[in-house]
């Protein structure tokens, strides 16, 4: 007999009985019923319907009047439900109850661009799926539910399915991927991407969790398993997958073929040149093309033609309107867009039904509506005896904080806490135990019910809790204990850096891009070559061109003597010449440089040491309250840099930590925890940022964030009078101010703190050199905290960990979405349509226009060419209430559409701004334009950003490099992977100062980092730093042997050099085989010639650890030359040569030659290693000889 688990056994009995439903009325059968549940407050609405599901065979569709509605509901249902709150995991319950969503497009009518591709995906998903549903639930906002779809025909009959032991013709594949419109990559992270390497293709399916690895032996599929998108290694082996097609409709050649025929049925006056018809023709999806899709078959579906008989309807109130607002804005751009010849439009009923056709269908079926209030509808209408919860909130400036949650928990019998998280479970636990509240924990909603505990927390995604009266229960969510949250749908992203840098910098080589050689110089990249080195052997090498034309082939074993060259500008690098000493004498005067800042370094540091700070105490209940008002979940990075924050300030040495992070990455909040331990400890904390808009910015922010304690936040800035000014002064000096922020004005001599503990400063590289110094000055009083969004490379990390404590936020906000970032020439047309997208789904945008005198004429123009938004002006030269009350009406949404100057350059935050458009972009740097793009995207709406230009003609060849890459970066996080040189240099310059950039220039940033660690390991031992001495040389190996990766095995040039130097800067044998289990897993089964790859590097690693610098096979015999500090006893070696001399001979004082057994490849490489095991068993008894006297 089955046996079942308790919780399995609880929802076969409340399916079973009439009685468990605590909330849900039966549900109307017949086809045109319509019933109405009144009386459901907060999240009683999600617990009635997912109550009803579970009693019922069939489907539930459940219509909502907003996506924002549809994404909160589907979290309430999970949570319900019992199912994973994660969005990308299939929403299943343990009772087979199935819960699918059909997500909204989130792009306009008749838009120029595509959805996102996980939209696209869990669409395609939800749609295969509908048809084979026997039990669930659907959740589709209004505006989805009138789109034509595809007929259901194409998606069953588009679906690939793939089994082991199945025979795949790979060439035939690809073409059938090709034709479900998968795209080729050479690493697969998204849905819809594929990737062949040799015998082995992974796959990211639309719809699927997970991407998978096929790994065939010769035309048989040998394993299927699933991978990690970010680390590129295979997690479980699986037997089948399903692919499901790329897109929602057909590219293979009959579709394109009805395409093109219905094309010039729709529009005969079209021109034969739209790019969208000859896109089609050729192959390619060009963006926006869903609002063609009725081109693609003979007739369209509705979401209607993929329900089952057996489905029941769930509509709110509001739904009539939502039809309509859709409905009316199908019509106004359609109207705007039907005569463009080059892009015309089908008609909205080819794309959307109706309003009275989407009632038709809905009414078709039994339905219930649910509404919060009675509607007095007589005998359909069930009033549920629900109620809204009381005041709970936790007050933190009340004497007893948690008084109304303590006094509400006596009237139901039970109640539950629910939280969005693991970690805001712990630090809800935490805050409670210092109001003498312990709840128990529950799983989930079902273990709750069947329990008896009367307080219990759980973790679900409900934004809002309930209170049923009849059963006595409660729910209570964050919203209600400490105000609006904001729930979190995670989105994956490719991972912005996988590898270090340096690994990363030769992965991106390109053809004449300059490189330094540590020995040789500076010199240009010009490709990977296979050359014979003896008849039998060929070996892989790095081309690089020398002045003169001279070239170098550097063997892919020694690529750690290679880095990237970074300066200001690739193309002003320096190119050295091969034999003379010009190289030597650039690298010996950087050196003298080094030595200095070297010195400097570790005085600072031995200062910073020595001295004493003020040690804050750390207010575990109070902080612990403080941060869960935060209303976000903290990212992992930015969680690691408020710990460090806390650590500094609670240790005996004076802060000096640095915070860096891409725009919008949470670094505000990390200075906010920071200021709330200064505060309570009775210490005063200066907020410095370099302009009157930003401390604008973090006034309102600081003031919010800090609203439920006692801290008086004050603003000293020119937007204030001079009487406000004096008195603020005023306070600031008797101590009643607790945390003040403004511009430099801060740190003139005639403020006076009272009892000055810390110190922020936001972006110190944009003050000037006075401020600077006087800030040098600050350090040495008081704790120090610096936010920046410039990238420091990892690189200058480790140098610098003297210098400046360092945190590195580099993980995006949850659902954060990259910017989507276009270089277009400015043309009318194309600036109206960026407007009007993001003014219509009720957005704000920035239009940068950065000449003063011609702003008004600019903005004026604006309005005129979109009536239809409201449009403001900023700039730095307004009077400073006039630009007070203008930031504040655009934060307040009382016109949408800023046209401003670079003012709003630096921390503006406007979350619902998703849109800017940059006029003469390409005379901005790159930094600044990765700055000012960082003003739009702060929420999970896909931002834009239009950089306009002028014709090409018009612009310098630096400009076009600048906007190509800014375009090229469009990745979250982008600011530490663009590559981009002024950037590394600016953030060199920000910590070293100023005069070390020549340096850099001269050397190259990579190999300046390297020697300047060298030289601050030097001086620490007490020697001398040398330019010469082998840095990073290793031992240099020379066996005339096979050792390269193929091209047949890996035909990507990048990924072969990326693997070339991690091979040849691994350190461990633990490393290797790392390595080679990772190749393997990616690539399939090692060839010889890589094999011999592996095991030469780890014969190096040996090498080196005894102080051998040089390996040789040649013919029967092997030379290691050995370094002035080898670990090996010489005499050993004496011993070996008189024992057998025609095995073993010196040459001269440093090389030992030794007799080859066996000359073939695997000899060369066993005898190589015989060899090293002899001579360290040597040095070992050489070791234990030293320690014994």
């Amino acid at each position: 007999m089955a046996s079942f688990s308790p919780r399995m056994t609880r929802i076969a009995m409340n399916a079973a009985n009439a009685g468990p439903s605590l909330i849900a009325p039966p549900l109307p059968q017949k086809a045109g019923n319509h019933d109405l549940w009144s009386g459901l407050h907060g999240t009683s609405q999600a617990l009635a319907i997912a109550e009803a599901a579970r009693r019922q065979d069939g489907l539930t569709l459940i219509v909502t009047s907003s996506t924002d509605e549809a994404l909160r509901l589907e979290q309430s249902l999970r949570f319900f439900l019992g199912m994973s709150s994660d969005e990308d995991q299939p929403g299943i319950s343990d009772d087979g109850l199935e819960l699918l969503s059909l997500p909204d497009w989130e792009t306009l009518p008749y838009d120029m661009f595509s959805p996102h591709q996980d939209i696209i995906s869990r669409r395609i998903r939800t749609l295969y799926r509908l048809p084979r549903m026997d039990r669930g639930l659907l959740v589709v906002p209004a505006r989805t539910l009138m789109h034509r779809l595809a007929p259901a025909h194409y998606l069953q009959g588009s679906t690939l399915l793939l089994k082991t032991g199945q025979q795949l013709d790979i060439g035939r594949w690809r073409d059938q991927l090709e034709a479900a419109g998968y795209r080729h990559a050479e690493n697969v992270y998204e849905h819809g991407e594929y990737a062949v390497r040799g015998a082995i293709m992974d796959i990211y399916p639309m719809g699927a969790t997970k991407p998978y690895r096929i790994d065939l032996f010769d035309d048989e599929i040998e394993t299927l398993r699933t991978f990690d998108p970010d680390t590129q290694r295979s997690v479980e082996h699986i037997d089948e997958v399903e692919l499901l097609p790329a897109n929602e409709f057909p590219m293979h050649k009959e579709a394109r073929s009805t395409f093109r025929n219905q094309w010039f049925e729709h529009f005969p006056e079209a021109d034969r040149n739209a790019s969208v018809y000859r896109d089609i023709s050729d192959g390619i999806t060009p963006p926006g093309i869903e609002y063609y899709l009725p081109l693609f078959f003979d007739e369209t579906a509705t979401l209607f033609d993929y329900l089952p008989d057996n489905t029941h309807v769930f509509t709110f109130d509001g739904l009539e309107e939502a039809f309509e607002g859709t409905r009316q804005d199908v019509e106004n751009r359609y109207e705007e867009r039907r005569h463009d010849r080059l892009r015309p439009v089908l008609p909205p009923l080819s794309l959307f039904l109706a309003t009275e056709t989407c009632f038709g269908h809905l009414k078709s079926f039994p339905r219930v509506t649910l509404t919060q209030e009675p509607q007095n509808a007589g005998a359909r209408e069930t009033i549920c005896n629900t109620a809204p919860l009381p005041p709970v909130a936790i007050d933190g400036r009340a004497s007893d904080p948690a008084s109304r949650l303590k006094s509400f928990l006596g009237t139901p019998e039970r109640t539950l806490l629910c939280v969005e998280s693991a970690g805001r479970r712990e630090a809800l636990i935490d805050n409670l135990a210092d109001f003498d509240l312990k709840p128990s924990l529950a799983t989930d909603w079902d273990e709750f019910l069947s329990g008896g505990e009367p307080f219990a927390l759980t973790v679900g995604g409900l934004d809002a809790g309930l209170y049923l009266n009849d059963a006595s229960v409660a729910v209570i969510t964050e919203t209600e204990l400490y105000g609006e949250r904001v729930l979190q749908q995670r989105r994956r992203q490719k991972p912005t850096e996988i590898r270090d840098d340096g690994y990363r910098d030769l992965s991106e080589l390109r053809i004449g891009a300059p490189v330094v050689h540590i020995d040789h110089g500076v010199g240009r990249y010009q490709g990977l070559q296979t050359i014979p080195v003896d008849r039998d052997t060929v070996e892989e090498f790095l081309t690089l061109e020398y002045a003169g034309g001279s070239k170098l082939y550097v063997p892919v074993s020694s690529l750690h003597l290679i880095s990237r060259y970074s300066g200001s500008d690739e193309n002003l690098a320096p190119l050295h010449k091969l034999g003379t000493e010009r190289w030597s004498q650039a690298k010996q005067k950087a050196m003298e440089k080094i030595r200095d800042t070297a010195a400097e370094l570790l005085d600072v540091y031995a200062r910073r040491a020595a001295r004493k700070g003020h040690v804050f105490e750390h207010p575990a209940s109070d902080y612990r309250a403080f941060a869960a008002d935060f209303p976000f979940e903290e990212t992992p990075d930015q969680q690691a840099a408020i710990d460090a924050v806390v650590a500094d300030m609670t240790g005996e040495q004076p802060m000096d930590r640095l915070v860096c992070g891409d725009v919008g990455f949470g670094k505000t909040e990390v200075a906010m925890r920071a200021a709330f331990i200064a505060t309570w400890a009775s210490k005063q904390v200066a907020v410095l940022v370099p302009t009157t808009l930003l401390a604008q910015q973090h006034y309102d922010s600081f003031r919010d964030r800090f609203a439920d304690t006692p801290v008086k936040v004050e603003l000293l800035s020119r937007f204030r009078s001079s009487k406000e000014t004096r008195a603020a002064i005023d306070r600031i000096e008797k101590g009643q101010a607790d945390i003040v922020i403004g511009t430099h004005k801060l740190i003139q001599g005639d403020i006076h703190f009272k009892n000055l503990g810390l110190v922020i400063i936001d972006e110190e590289h944009r003050f000037g050199v006075q401020q600077k110094e006087k800030l040098k000055a600050l350090r040495a009083e008081v704790d120090l905290l610096t936010l920046t969004a410039t990238p420091i490379p990892r690189t200058l990390n480790m140098a610098m960990g003297h210098l400046r404590d360092l945190s590195i936020i580099a993980t995006p906000p949850a659902r954060r979405l990259s910017v989507k970032t276009f270089v277009r020439q400015r043309e009318d047309a194309l600036v109206r349509e960026a407007v009007l997208r993001e003014v219509l789904r009720g957005g704000q945008v920035y239009v940068l226009h950065n000449e003063v005198n011609t702003i008004d004429n600019t903005a004026s123009s604006l309005q005129e060419l979109v009536p239809e938004a409201r449009v403001g002006i900023a700039h730095g030269q307004m009077r400073e209430r006039e630009l007070e009350q203008i930031m504040s009406d655009f934060y307040h949404k009382r016109f949408n559409v800023l046209v401003c100057s670079t003012i709003i350059e630096t921390g503006i935050d406007i979350p619902s701004a998703n849109t800017i458009i940059i006029e003469r972009a390409d005379k901005f740097g790159l930094a600044q334009l990765h700055q000012l793009r960082g003003r739009v995207g702060r929420s999970h709406h896909q931002a834009y950003a239009y950089l306009l230009t002028p014709p090409p003609k018009s612009m310098t060849a630096d400009a076009e490099k600048r906007l190509e890459a800014i375009s090229g970066a469009q990745d979250l996080g982008a600011g530490f992977m663009l590559a981009t040189h002024d950037l590394e240099i600016r953030g060199a310059g920000e910590l070293l100062g100023e005069e070390q950039s020549g340096q850099i220039e001269s050397i190259g940033f990579t190999l300046y980092m390297e020697l300047l660690e060298e030289a601050v390991q030097a001086i620490r031992e007490g020697r001398t730093p040398n330019a010469e001495l082998p840095l990073s040389h290793g031992t240099e190996i020379n066996l005339r042997i096979p050792a390269l990766i193929p091209d047949d095995y890996l035909p990507d040039v990048h990924n072969r050099l990326l693997l070339y130097k991690r091979i040849s800067g691994a350190h461990k044998a633990s490393e290797l085989k790392e390595l080679q289990v990772e190749m393997i897993d990616r690539f399939g089964l090692l060839p010889d010639a890589t094999k011999n790859l592996l095991r030469q590097a780890q014969l190096r690693i040996r090498a080196e650890a005894l102080g051998i610098q040089k390996i040789d096979g040649s013919g029967d015999w092997g030379r290691l030359e050995f370094g002035n500090n080898t670990p090996v006893d010489p005499l050993a070696l004496v011993e070996k040569v008189q024992s057998a001399p025609d095995r073993y001979q010196l040459e001269g004082a440093n090389t030992f030659r030794f007799r080859l057994k066996d000359t073939s490849t695997d000899g060369k490489l066993s005898g190589v290693a015989d060899m090293l095991a002899a001579l360290e068993q040597s040095s070992d008894q050489k070791t234990d000889k030293a320690s014994a006297k």
